[in-house]
C-alpha cells in the first residue's frame, strides 16, 4: 500500500462512517485508512519464510555451474503481524512493500558435496535489473565430502522501484561439482519504513 506523502490523518472511531459523502472533486482528496494500514506502512516488523519441500531425505540438487533459484516454498511462515509479508512463496521472490525502505534477510540452509575440495556455492540476490550490488557470497565446504554443513548468510537491502515493479530472487549456483540443499531458511527483518 502506497500512502501519498504528505497525507494527513483524523482518528475516528471504529464505528464512525468513513464513506465520502461530498462532491466528486472534494471525495477525490479523501482516503479513509485503517490503523492496522498505518502500522504496515509505519512500522517495522518481521517473518520467518520455511520451506517444507526439501528435506535431508529429499534434497535440492545443485548441477555444476548452474545458476538457480533457492528453493523457498515458504510452507511454513511465521510473522511478526499478518498483514506483512516481504517474500512470495508461490512465486520465490523477495517483495517490497514501499519505497525506500530498508531490510535485512538471514538466509540459511544444509548443503553438501561429493568433492568439497574443488566445489562452492555463490548465493546472491537478483531482480529485474540484474544482480543487486554486493549482495553476493561465496560459500566454502570446510567439513569435507558428502558432510551436512550449515550455511548463513545475512544481506542488508533497500526497496527501489525497480524491486517493487519485478520483486528480486535469491540465487545459487554450484562450481566445481554437483551439490544438494535442503531445510531454507528466510527471516526478513524491515529495520525502516519507506518516507
Amino acid at each position: 500500500m502506497n500512502i501519498p506523502a504528505g497525507t494527513k490523518f483524523h482518528g475516528v472511531a471504529p464505528g464512525v462512517d468513513t464513506l465520502n459523502k461530498g462532491s466528486a472533486t472534494a471525495n477525490a482528496n479523501r482516503d479513509a485508512y485503517t490503523i492496522e494500514q498505518l502500522q504496515s506502512v509505519l512500522s517495522p516488523g518481521w517473518a520467518r519464510y520455511i520451506d517444507t519441500q526439501y528435506t535431508a531425505a529429499a534434497p535440492f540438487a545443485l548441477s555444476d555451474g548452474v545458476q538457480v533459484t533457492l528453493p523457498n516454498n515458504a510452507g511454513t511462515t511465521t510473522k511478526s503481524r499478518l498483514s506483512l509479508d516481504f517474500y512470495n512463496g508461490a512465486t520465490s521472490k523477495l517483495v517490497g512493500l514501499q519505497i525506500n525502505e530498508v531490510c535485512i534477510i538471514s538466509i540459511e540452509f544444509k548443503a553438501q558435496t561429493p568433492n568439497a575440495n574443488q566445489t562452492h556455492l555463490d548465493l546472491y540476490i537478483t531482480n529485474g535489473g540484474g544482480n543487486l550490488q554486493n549482495l553476493e557470497v561465496a560459500l566454502g565446504f570446510i567439513k569435507g565430502n558428502a558432510t551436512p554443513e550449515v550455511f548463513h548468510n545475512m544481506f542488508q537491502y533497500y526497496i527501489d522501484q525497480d524491486f517493487i515493479d519485478n520483486g528480486a530472487t535469491i540465487q545459487i549456483q554450484s562450481h566445481g561439482g554437483s551439490a544438494t540443499v535442503w531445510d531454507v531458511e528466510y527471516f526478513i527483518q524491515r529495520t525502516q519504513y519507506g518516507e
